[in-house]
């Protein structure tokens, strides 16, 4: 269980957005009370009845992180893949259900800052983007949105983006796997619009992958991805066993093969935020001060994992025998 503030927080509606995909309206469940604010790409975790944690990101526009909000709004996939979340979501969720959720975090932070900004979603990936593309047409900024699905029928907020489209006049390139015959060519997409711009990409891990590979290809520096799947880890990622030193402590914690290193700091009585166990919400984010690590979670840029500062202690391990931590 997180070490995290916790809220209480209130089922007020349950909308159908796309084929498989619900919008959740959740508000405070005490009168008086809001909730905190929060940036775009932020996402909150929802404690589930059967006992899972999972991250939705927010998806209407956000207010500044000290503003306070009477409600939060989530969208939800019934994956195929579902490990028991999103099945739980659709199948248990009902309106006037209490849940227990996280205050907002944010490991996709969108940069004001930025001469341009193109937006590339991929089904649900669409939910942190609208909020983006929400705030960025509300500052007046420089921003298009590339929205990919595979039929109309499974692309959420059409809506209300053909809305910002046709009031505001944002462009927006669709591409529909159905009616195209063919995935999307996202080098073909993003030639051309500038390698100041900053790209924002949330989708399926493929397309993921293939964003990536089209920034580098195009020679785009800023490109920002958010994984809303865990990274599937190779057969061997536990095999090694090592040893933590807790800085700030001064304990020693053996970490033996097989085990997380989240799981054994749990085992010796270390105190240490946790909420998805999967790589991919952020909340278990531990500095690192001395050794090296091996990375597989879902949030940190190649770079981030490159300069060894940070790790998720979930999902990553040790490289060298020994890591200190800031704990």
């Amino acid at each position: 269980m997180s070490t995290e503030k916790t809220l209480s927080a209130l089922v007020h509606s349950v909308r159908y957005e796309a084929e498989g995909i619900v919008s959740i309206e959740l508000r405070p469940d005490q009168a008086q009370t809001r909730f905190p604010g929060y940036e775009p790409g932020a996402h909150i975790d929802l404690h589930l009845g059967n006992g899972l944690v999972r991250s939705y990101s927010l998806c209407q526009p956000a207010t500044p992180a000290d503003a306070r909000h009477d409600c939060y709004r989530v969208a939800v996939l019934n994956d195929r893949g579902s490990r028991g979340g999103s099945r739980w979501v659709h199948e248990q969720l009902r309106v006037g259900q209490r849940l227990t959720i996280s205050a907002p975090r944010n490991n996709f932070a969108l940069d004001d800052a930025a001469p341009h900004t193109v937006l590339v979603a991929g089904g649900i990936g669409i939910t942190p983007l609208l909020c983006m593309l929400q705030h960025l047409v509300a500052r007046h900024a420089s921003v298009e949105l590339v929205y990919c699905a595979r039929s109309r029928r499974e692309a959420a907020f059409i809506e209300a983006i053909e809305d910002l489209s046709r009031e505001q006049g944002v462009t927006v390139a669709w591409h529909i796997d159905q009616e195209a015959g063919c995935p999307p060519d996202l080098a073909g997409l993003l030639a051309g619009k500038g390698a100041d711009t900053h790209y924002y990409c949330c989708g399926p891990t493929p397309m993921l992958s293939a964003f990536e590979g089209a920034c580098e290809q195009l020679g785009y520096p800023h490109a920002h991805i958010e994984r809303f799947a865990a990274v599937e880890l190779p057969p061997d990622a536990q095999d090694g066993a090592f040893e933590v030193y807790l800085e700030q402590s001064g304990q020693t914690v053996q970490v033996p093969a097989g085990k997380s290193l989240l799981d054994a700091l749990l085992d010796a009585g270390v105190a240490c935020d946790h909420s998805c166990k999967e790589g991919v919400c952020g909340s278990c984010e531990v500095r690192v001060l001395d050794g090296e690590v091996e990375h597989f979670d879902g949030i940190l840029s190649s770079v981030e994992k490159a300069s060894n500062q940070v790790m998720m202690v979930c999902v990553s391990r040790a490289k060298s025998p020994r890591l200190v931590l800031d704990l």
